[in-house]
């Protein structure tokens, strides 16, 4: 195998962090709309945990992203 094949399964490897990402920030808002449903009182103390929920799947997701941006373009 040549090292510039090996260069795009490892970005492309890299960017499975997004699927994470994008399933992990479906299930959170998929929650909390539940949740906010259910008691509409409760729903403005949960918010500042939607967030931090929301940051941290992002977070991953676009260190996913930068990793196989490095491996392109760095590497």
């Amino acid at each position: 195998m040549e090292a510039e094949a090996a260069k795009y399964i490892g970005a492309g490897l890299a960017c499975v962090a997004l699927t994470g990402a994008g399933i992990g920030i479906g299930t959170i808002f998929g929650n909390y709309l539940a949740g906010a449903l259910r008691n509409p009182s409760a729903a403005q103390g949960q918010f500042p945990n939607l967030l931090l929920g929301f940051a941290l799947a992002e977070a991953t997701g676009l260190f996913g992203l930068i990793i196989a941006l490095i491996l392109l373009f760095v590497v």
